[in-house]
């Protein structure tokens, strides 16, 4: 059964799935969603010109899986994350 997400929820994941430095797995671990259900989310709520952007730009991209960063690259930042409610992910 699929999650229900508020409009607040669904604009942050989409927010944070637009992020360079935000990997996927960022997303999993504060909203429980896997990669590819982002994907089906991203796809649902984005415009279809907006969603091919979002993809073309974030495939290849080393930043959004932690596995495939450099070892210097070990933090994403928004300069809003510490307004988010319920945010689980503890500044460093």
């Amino acid at each position: 059964m699929e999650r229900q997400f508020s409009e607040i929820e669904i604009d942050r994941i989409i927010e944070m799935a637009w992020e360079d430095r935000t990997p996927f797995e960022a997303i999993t671990f504060q909203f429980g969603l896997k990669e590819q259900e982002v994907i089906s989310l991203m796809r649902k709520e984005m415009k279809s010109s907006s969603f091919k952007m979002w993809r073309e730009r974030v495939q290849g991209r080393s930043t959004k899986h932690q596995k495939l960063r450099s070892e210097d690259t070990d933090r994403f930042k928004c300069s809003r994350q510490n307004q988010i409610s319920h945010n689980k992910i503890s500044k460093r």
